[in-house]
């Protein structure tokens, strides 16, 4: 068994008193792409955000390589959070920026190399990403597809452990979203990088995940956990199969069991 880099221990989200999240917990596993999925309300932003550190438990923990991020001291927050990358919701670069300018800032924070260290690191990392020409250009004047690609090379500007993409293929055609997908297969096995993709695209979904977690509005908790496939095939919630065939639950089943 691979060992867990993420850890997730009866976790409990809140906003005051309005409970979003109760008693979740799971493992990411090293290496692997991991993706939480769910219905719209059903707490996976909340999610991430606790994953990240930009919320706090109301209850539980969430284990980073090991390391508490919410009860870390500063100096350990600090090693803590160089382990990972977020490529948040639309890609979020600085507009004002250029693309090698928005990778750099990662670096101009929490290294001491030199500009023109930084810049070459900036480049290799848009490389990487299919964007090596156009590291000179501000955000509008690229694709929204690659806006994409560029956060994800910020994200990956100090070779992080785990990279973290919040709805990587939203607003993308087809074609776009299929390449991003390719992409994260890519780095995944060549880098060894570990993903968790928060995202409801099932085209996405069934193209990269090792595996998955389903979280319930209703029941506050995961409701579903394993393989794609596996899952929309024998999962015994109705709910769970419903999604992955994407039909209301009480519609006819067709292909469903």
């Amino acid at each position: 068994m691979v060992s867990p880099i993420i850890e997730v221990r009866n976790l409990t989200a809140a906003y005051g008193d309005a409970v979003i999240l109760e008693n979740v917990s799971f493992d990411v596993r090293r290496g692997e792409v991991f993706v939480i999925l769910g219905g719209s309300g059903c707490g996976k932003s909340t999610l991430m955000k606790h994953l990240i550190g930009l919320l706090s438990p109301a209850r539980g923990k969430v284990l980073i390589d090991g390391g508490d991020i919410h009860t870390a001291t500063r100096a350990e927050r600090e090693v803590l959070l160089k382990k990972f990358g977020v490529m948040y919701q639309g890609g979020a670069l600085f507009g004002s920026m250029t693309l090698e300018e928005n990778v750099t800032l990662a670096m101009e924070e929490f290294t001491r190399l030199p500009p023109a260290a930084r810049r070459l690191v900036a480049r290799m990392k848009l490389a990487l990403v299919g964007l090596e020409r156009f590291s000179e250009h501000f955000p509008s004047e690229v694709s929204g597809g690659m806006q994409k690609r560029a956060a994800i090379a910020r994200a990956m500007a100090l070779d992080p452990a785990v990279l973290f993409l919040d709805e990587p293929s939203a607003g993308l055609d087809p074609v776009t979203s299929a390449g991003l997908d390719e992409l994260i297969l890519s780095l995944n096995k060549n880098l060894g990088v570990t993903f968790v993709i928060v995202s409801h695209e099932l085209a996405s979904i069934y193209a990269v995940a090792d595996r998955v977690i389903m979280l319930d509005g209703k029941t506050k908790g995961i409701i579903a956990e394993g393989v794609p496939a596996d899952l929309r095939d024998n999962c015994p919630d109705p709910f769970v199969r419903a999604f992955f065939y994407r039909r209301a639950p009480d519609a006819p089943s067709g292909g469903m069991p």
